[in-house]
C-alpha cells in the first residue's frame, strides 16, 4: 500500500494466529478493548461512546461493525480486510486533523455522520455525532472506483460549502 501515514499500525493478519479464527477473533477484540473500553477516548472534546447492544458473543455491536460487512444486522459476515485493520480505527480518529485525512460531515437519514477518510490507505472511519458524545459507527476499506468517486464527491461538496461566505 503506497503512502501510508506512519501513525497507522501494522495489519493484524489471520496468519499471525496460525489461521485459527477463534484465536484471531479474540486478538482483534483485545485490540478493540484496549482502544475503546480500557481507555477513555475522546474526539474533539467529546466522549467516544460505544453501541453496546446487541451484544453478540459478549462483544459490542461497535466491534462487529468494525470487522463485519452487510446491510442486515443479523446477516453480517466477517470481512478479513476490516479485521486486519481493526487497529487503524483509533489512530484515524486521533489523527483526524492530519492533512492526509479527508474529513466531512454527512446527514444520513437525519444522523450527522463524521467521515474520516485516509484515501491513500483506502480506509474510512465513520462516527455518529450524538451531540454530547460521539459513537464510532463503522470502518471499512474503500477500494472500488465507484465508491472512491462517491466519497471524493461528498468530500469536495462539503469543502466547497465550507469555503462559501
Amino acid at each position: 500500500m503506497p503512502d501510508l501515514p506512519d501513525w497507522l499500525p501494522p495489519l493484524v493478519l489471520l496468519t499471525d494466529y496460525g489461521g485459527e479464527w477463534d484465536r484471531y477473533l479474540e486478538a482483534l477484540y483485545e485490540f478493540f478493548k484496549a482502544d475503546f473500553l480500557r481507555s477513555r477516548p475522546m474526539f474533539e472534546g467529546k466522549r467516544l461512546g460505544l453501541k453496546a447492544h446487541p451484544l453478540v458473543g459478549g462483544k459490542e455491536a461497535t466491534f462487529w461493525h468494525f470487522i463485519q460487512e452487510g446491510k442486515v444486522e443479523s446477516e453480517r459476515t466477517p470481512d478479513l480486510r476490516r479485521c486486519e485493520r481493526v487497529r487503524w480505527v483509533m489512530p484515524v480518529i486521533c489523527h483526524a486533523s492530519d492533512n492526509c485525512v479527508k474529513r466531512w460531515v454527512a446527514d444520513i437519514r437525519g444522523a450527522l455522520r463524521v467521515h474520516l477518510w485516509v484515501e491513500t490507505a483506502e480506509y474510512l472511519v465513520v462516527l455518529d455525532d450524538r451531540g454530547d458524545y460521539i459513537l464510532p459507527w463503522t470502518a471499512f476499506c474503500v477500494t472500488e472506483p465507484q465508491r472512491k468517486k462517491h466519497y471524493a464527491k461528498e468530500y469536495e461538496r462539503w469543502v466547497g460549502c465550507r469555503r462559501r461566505p
